[in-house]
């Protein structure tokens, strides 16, 4: 039962050698990810940029300003979806759709790097092009992989218009909770200490945040429904829950006053 509705809400795409290697090693890479930031060694970003390594690993690495290691996170991927529009003019409405919103979540991630974050710490160079290489991946082979599709039959079940509400709703969630850490540091230059965030759902879970931004990746799988969205979604999704986890630690070891009874990342479970 539970197969055959899954089957019904995705593209019916043929088995290739190629096609399979793909999804074993994204599938491998975000394992890999979900796993270091279960066991304590986050990737080296935001208030994790110097708490995974000994000060003599730190003076072996080479650290870039916040600001410009995240512009190398998302500009790549950003690239991917504006030169999708000239790669592949034609398609159906959903790939027009998908193209569209993967240009605008990753033009909204630059514009947020650019003018919203106020940023104090620096980030691995390291983890720089790790991240950029798989945000960049995940993008170039969800359009490719939409552009096979467009010789195959449509889903039994179209979920494209749902993606987009869904999109809409995640994006929003993101960029709303984004704004309200940015307000945390009025000054970029002089107020570098970290606070415990207000408003929002920042009540209810450590990382809205990082739950808006699931819920905007569920809608660009939505939107494609291929097995290539679902899939980096699903590991995306392990990967921000790690991340989440090793955040609330970060917070109840830093701030006593910090409440217990907030979640990680689904209010009132996880």
């Amino acid at each position: 039962m539970i197969a055959e509705i899954a089957q019904g809400c995705l593209y019916q795409e043929p088995s290739s050698i190629y096609r399979n290697a793909f999804y074993g090693m994204t599938g491998l890479v975000l394992l890999c990810l979900w796993i270091s930031e279960t066991l304590g060694k986050p990737l080296q970003y935001s208030k994790f940029w110097k708490s995974s390594s000994s000060a003599s690993q730190k003076s072996k690495q080479t650290y870039l300003p916040s600001k410009i290691g995240m512009l190398i996170f998302y500009t790549p991927a950003l690239l991917v979806g504006i030169s999708s529009f000239l790669l592949y003019p034609n398609g159906d409405i959903r790939f027009l759709l998908l193209k569209s919103a993967i240009t605008i979540h990753f033009l909204k991630r630059d514009l947020e790097v650019l003018f919203l974050h106020k940023f104090s710490g620096f980030i691995g160079l390291g983890t720089a092009i790790i991240i950029s290489a798989t945000y960049f991946t995940m993008a170039a082979s969800i359009v490719y992989f939409q552009h096979q599709t467009q010789v195959f039959t449509e889903p039994l079940t179209d979920l494209k218009y749902v993606g987009i509400l869904v999109f809409l709703l995640g994006i929003s969630g993101n960029f709303y909770h984004h704004y309200l850490l940015s307000t945390l540091r009025r000054d970029e230059k002089s107020d570098k200490g970290y606070k415990i965030p207000r408003g929002g759902l920042f009540s209810l879970v450590v990382c809205p945040h990082y739950l808006f931004e699931i819920l905007t990746f569920i809608g660009i799988s939505f939107i494609s429904q291929t097995l290539c969205s679902y899939l980096c979604t699903i590991g995306s999704a392990f990967y921000l829950l790690a991340r989440s986890n090793a955040t609330r630690k970060w917070y109840l070891s830093k701030f006593e006053d910090f409440p217990k009874n907030v979640k990680a990342l689904i209010p009132y479970v996880l």
